[in-house]
């Protein structure tokens, strides 16, 4: 450490020793200093050094990056001694590893790309006795690498000689509507049960959610049929006690009597069979401002009206008693009216690249996996 003494300008004190930075040290220093994923103690530590090459004092390094003069000669040090590895963070003490990377490869090669005799997905008490481990280094193992064998998810794929061109055709409708046209998601809820709970629910309380009976009694079933329209969010709603194609025809009849004169219309729906029995497709011909678009089998989902059915069921039906059919209609009809009040649409923001992307990617996935052979 140096200084200078006021009455004769002389320099006092211990000299700094040079650095001898190289060339090749620089450009790593520099890169470690503006990299922008480098930790901020490794980047703060790399500017020391550059500093003090530039020929600044510990002082003045310390002064300019807003830190003290005894870091600064801590890492200058450092680097003097054992050059770029003395910028590296000490071994933390305590006791070695008892694990070693060759074990954690293990457990996560044999969770994913093995299966456990006579079972069919590992378990940590499993992985444990096969690799030696505790079952407690298992999980952590399979939690560091996000593994989760106990977990299944299902999907459908759909087989439809025409995806590609529904697909692009639905999505199109969600994305850019055509001009002067409503369009409308039309779906049926069939088969929704109206559930009595056997016991009264327990309410909500501090530290304790609301509690229902596991059983329940049944009061029958009733089918909620919607039309949502895609660019408002507002919902036409009936419930029919039968789900046949004269109550399909009724629905259409209803949305007929509540949309304005002069727009052309595009309904979205599904494969069912109730739509594309003769009847309808007569009703449709007599109503030439009407045109309908399928979805793709095994598709549903390029419906968004399904997204409505999806909240109707978590707000009204799931969590819900009704001791009759009537009830559990009002429930839902009411519901739809209060969102009506205040309707806002469902975007949807995927494109039908993405989409198809999406499933090109799948398909080479499954043909590609080695379980098809």
């Amino acid at each position: 450490m140096t200084r200078m003494d006021a009455c004769s300008g002389m320099v006092i004190g211990r000299p700094t020793k040079p650095l001898n930075v190289t060339a090749e040290e620089k450009v790593k220093l520099t890169m470690l200093a503006r990299r922008r994923k480098s930790a901020q103690a490794a980047a703060m530590r790399a500017r020391i050094v550059l500093g003090c090459d530039e020929g600044l004092s510990n002082s003045a390094v310390a002064k300019k990056l807003q830190t003290t003069g005894t870091t600064v000669c801590k890492w200058r040090e450092r680097f003097r001694v054992s050059r770029l590895e003395g910028l590296l963070d000490e071994p933390r003490p305590g006791a070695p590893r008892s694990i070693m990377d060759a074990q954690i490869e293990e457990v996560i090669t044999k969770t994913l790309e093995s299966m456990p005799r006579n079972s069919t997905h590992w378990s940590t008490r499993l992985m444990a006795r096969h690799t030696g481990l505790s079952q407690t280094a298992v999980v952590r193992i399979w939690r560091a690498f996000g593994l989760q064998p106990h977990r299944l998810e299902n999907f459908k794929f759909s087989k439809d000689p025409q995806l590609v061109e529904k697909v692009r055709d639905i999505v199109g409708l969600h994305l850019d509507p055509p001009e002067r046209a409503i369009v409308l998601c039309v779906d049926e809820k069939s088969q929704v049960q109206a559930l009595n709970r056997t016991q009264p629910i327990l309410p909500l309380a501090p530290g304790v959610p609301a509690r229902q009976s596991h059983d329940y009694e049944r009061h029958g079933v009733t089918s909620l049929f919607a039309a949502l329209d895609v660019a408002s969010g507002i919902t036409i709603g009936s419930c029919y006690r039968r789900h046949r194609h004269q109550a399909f025809l009724r629905f259409l009849n209803d949305i007929d009597t509540n949309l304005p004169a002069g727009f052309d219309v595009h309904l979205v729906m599904d494969n069912y069979g109730t739509h594309k029995v003769t009847k309808v497709q007569g009703w449709l011909a007599r109503h030439p401002r009407y045109h309908v678009h399928f979805t793709p089998t095994s598709g549903s989902w390029l419906n968004l009206v399904e997204r409505l059915f999806a909240e109707v069921t978590e707000r009204c039906v799931r969590r819900g008693s009704h001791t009759a059919v009537r009830a559990l209609e009002t429930a839902m009809l009411d519901y739809l009216d209060q969102r009506n009040r205040d309707s806002k649409p469902f975007i949807w923001t995927a494109s039908a690249d993405l989409i198809l992307g999406k499933v090109e990617r799948f398909c080479k996935r499954i043909s590609n996996s080695g379980y098809y052979k």
